[in-house]
């Protein structure tokens, strides 16, 4: 989870937003999917990838 966070926050800071708030989310989703639905770490990594495609979808509609 920990190294989940770093990367997205290095990733927001990289494309200029915030990174608290990236990596705020990757710690959301790891959190939610450990343990509320109990998932181990094979879906946190689907969740994290999950996260991964949502934010890139979301750039590429905000960004021409």
């Amino acid at each position: 989870m920990i190294a989940c966070a770093v990367f997205y926050y290095r990733a927001g800071e990289y494309e200029g937003t915030s990174g608290w708030i990236w990596g705020g989310l990757s710690l959301l989703v790891s959190l939610v999917i450990w343990r509320l639905l109990h998932g181990g770490f094979f879906w946190v990594l689907l969740g994290q990838l999950g996260l991964f495609a949502a934010i890139t979808a979301w750039r590429t509609r905000k960004k021409p």
